[in-house]
């Protein structure tokens, strides 16, 4: 049996594929909607005969592994009122980001409230809807323990979502945390009416903030130009569908946006621009987009102080 904690989009779809392939899933939720059979943001989609959703904590127990579809920024309260019924088994984060109180990744937060688990994270381009529909989705499963990756990628792989496995989760889950900061910058240059050119250098530069921040960080390059990196990155900069690149259109625009959607990026850029004084590292996008989603600087400040840095080898 497989457990899901969210009843998100996300972890929704995530529980409806897997339970398609024939895997018992259990999925925990405190959405009302959810529980009552109803997927806000996947309409058409139904939880089928091998999803059970229930708000009590204590039904995922005989479930191993557990997936965390939580926002990232929820994680650590989730997991310290739950440790008790989580510590000492197989949890597989599926979030993305940074965590803004402890600057700790979705792993570290996992470790620190459940020392006695043990821990993969689940990342890479992929939209909730395209995975509930079993369109081809292609993730990076991260553990430090090549045998349990082995076992993890065979039983979460299935007939549409293939999994690649990598031992660097430093790497995977900062490219999943920083891509979606590059998005928001991507949304603001579309939004404000800057043109595609413009958006495509910004995806390049920030490609390359990326990989110098998690470089240093700890992470291996080839990961970042992986799916959890690089093919991230082009998906959410790129579609409508992203929360993180419509919030950065909205932002362009002048618009308000919705406060209720969760848009990881926003604490995920405020989380590196420390990291980024912390460790002298050079982070313009991120800084930036912390700076103008604060207020302390206006779009077109912004856009002047990255164009006005000095020029330098590619």
């Amino acid at each position: 049996m497989i457990g899901v904690l969210g009843g998100g989009a996300f972890g929704t779809a995530l529980a409806v594929v897997l339970g398609r392939s024939g895997s018992e899933v259990r999925l925990w939720s405190r959405s009302a909607a959810t529980l009552h059979g109803e997927m806000p943001g996947l309409p058409g989609v139904s939880l089928g005969d091998h999803v059970q959703v229930t708000p009590n904590m204590d039904d995922l127990h005989p479930a191993d592994p557990v997936l965390l579809a939580l926002p990232m920024q929820a994680l650590s309260a989730v997991l310290h009122d739950h440790h008790a019924a989580l510590d000492g088994r197989v949890l597989i984060a599926c979030c993305k980001g940074v965590d803004l109180e402890t600057g700790l990744g979705p792993s570290g937060v996992v470790a620190a409230a459940c020392p006695q688990a043990r821990v993969a994270v689940l990342t890479g381009p992929s939209f909730a809807a395209d995975i509930a529909r079993s369109l081809p989705t292609a993730l990076t499963l991260a553990c430090g323990d090549e045998t349990l990756a082995e076992s993890l990628q065979r039983q979460l792989s299935t007939r549409t979502l293939r999994l690649y496995r990598t031992t660097d989760v430093t790497g995977a889950e900062l490219g999943g945390a920083l891509k979606n900061v590059v998005a928001i910058a991507a949304g603001v240059v579309i939004g404000a009416g800057f043109g595609d050119s413009a958006r495509a250098a910004l995806m390049t530069r920030g490609y390359a903030e990326m990989v110098r921040v998690a470089l240093a960080l700890g992470a291996r390059a080839e990961t970042l130009a992986g799916l959890s990196g690089f093919g991230d990155l082009v998906l959410t900069c790129t579609s409508a569908q992203s929360r993180n690149f419509r919030f950065g259109q909205a932002l362009g625009a002048g618009n308000d946006f919705d406060p209720h959607v969760t848009v990881e990026g926003i604490a995920t850029a405020q989380a590196v621009a420390k990291l980024a004084v912390r460790h002298d590292l050079e982070a313009p996008i991120a800084s930036m987009v912390a700076a103008v989603i604060a207020g302390r600087v206006t779009i077109p400040e912004a856009a002047e102080a990255l164009l006005s840095r000095p020029l330098k080898q590619e």
